[in-house]
């Protein structure tokens, strides 16, 4: 199984495709691609900020973007943080920025046609 179908739940994908339009969701991904670092540096400032409402909120839109595209893993992740309050260890960030990497590398490939 490749990287992308582990990541990135193709079926979900295709689906919006279909109701939004390739082109479209391409432009959504570029968006999303854009935005999902600064939501993750957003997540570290609230973190070492102790603001755990804003971290809250973060994870969500994180979870929920995620889930727009398909992006399973990545918004489980997101998930678990947004219900599970602020970390007391940063390494549950590192280990949602780098699924977040992944997660974008697979989006890329799926937003140039690769299909998964």
């Amino acid at each position: 199984m490749s990287d992308t179908r582990e990541l990135i739940d193709g079926e979900t994908f295709a689906e919006l495709q279909q109701t939004a339009g390739a082109e479209f969701v391409t432009e959504l991904v570029g968006t999303f691609l854009e935005e999902a670092p600064r939501m993750l540096a957003a997540l570290r400032t609230a973190l070492a900020r102790d603001d755990a409402q804003t971290f809250r909120r973060t994870a969500h839109s994180i979870k929920s973007n995620s889930l727009s595209f398909g992006a399973q893993p990545l918004a489980e992740a997101a998930r678990a943080l947004e219900l599970g309050g602020l970390p007391v260890e940063p390494a549950a960030l590192d280990a949602l920025d780098a699924l977040y990497q992944r997660s974008a590398a697979a989006l890329q490939e799926l937003r140039h046609g690769r299909r998964p």
